[in-house]
């Protein structure tokens, strides 16, 4: 199976957003893509929350953007992350995935919400405008399973391990990373959640600077099983990324190397 990690800039203009989002799309598809993952935030990068806000309303619009784009190029296409309202003028951080009749397939809405300092006046509280998500998200695309996650998530292992028991073999990690914990944690993090759960990683992130005085780390990546990096964009701009996924493997060095069955706690 091809698959595409799209790595984009977002800013506060959801319609530009939108556009170098199906630039990006078709790209992708020209070049063979059949499951293709958008970034975190993929129609909205601000730090203003009445932006926030009124990007959310428009949820539906986005469903159909999505939704349109997978039947017209028959993709499995995993929405990355957009606002939709919640309540207490708050929002969720969601993940839509649509498949290749365009019919939408599942939600996931972010559990783990990033409150942390870190570090040189760098700090974020994304539980004051979020809504955190409270269950895993597992869906069954042909040929395989893919869990859903994004972001922060990929710091807390036993939500790659449920999914991996629920059948996953193919993890899609849709980020926003910071510069600061980009480099020192990005790649072995990820390479961790695919050696521990012996499953691909598909890991698009955003980059370079965003309104708020934001800046993301870029580095989209796609990871195999046995946690080496098989694509990698180091250019910060949006690009496409791409690398063909053998499912055989995973299931291969699951039964070779049967570490999920060996749990004792």
């Amino acid at each position: 199976m091809k698959v595409a990690a799209l790595q984009m800039n977002s800013g506060e203009v959801m319609d530009e957003n939108l556009a170098v989002a199906e630039r990006l799309i078709g790209q992708a598809v020209e070049f063979g893509a059949e499951l293709v993952v958008l970034p975190e935030n993929f129609s909205l990068m601000t730090g203003d929350h009445k932006v926030r806000l009124v990007a959310a309303q428009r949820g539906r619009e986005v469903r159909r953007f999505l939704s349109g784009l997978s039947k017209k190029h028959s993709i499995s296409l995993v929405g990355g992350s957009i606002p939709l309202a919640s309540t207490e003028g708050k929002v969720t951080n969601s993940c839509l995935m649509y498949g290749k009749d365009g019919e939408f397939l599942a939600r996931y809405d972010k559990i783990h919400l990033f409150d942390v300092d870190v570090g040189g006046g760098e700090s974020y509280q994304e539980s004051a405008r979020t809504t955190a998500g409270s269950q895993p998200v597992l869906v069954s695309v042909p040929d395989t399973q893919v869990g859903l996650t994004i972001c922060y998530d990929m710091r807390f292992p036993e939500l790659y391990r449920t999914l991996s028991e629920r059948g996953a073999e193919v993890f899609t990690i849709p980020s926003a990373f910071t510069v600061p914990t980009g480099r020192a944690h990005w790649h072995v993090l990820l390479r961790c959640r695919a050696i521990e759960n012996l499953a691909w990683i598909i890991a698009p992130a955003q980059v370079g600077c965003h309104p708020g005085g934001r800046e993301t780390f870029g580095h989209s990546l796609i990871i195999d099983p046995w946690g080496e990096v098989v694509a990698e964009q180091t250019e910060p701009t949006p690009q496409v990324v791409l690398a063909d996924i053998d499912l055989q493997s995973v299931r291969d060095k699951r039964r070779h190397f049967p570490v999920l069955t060996h749990r004792r706690l």
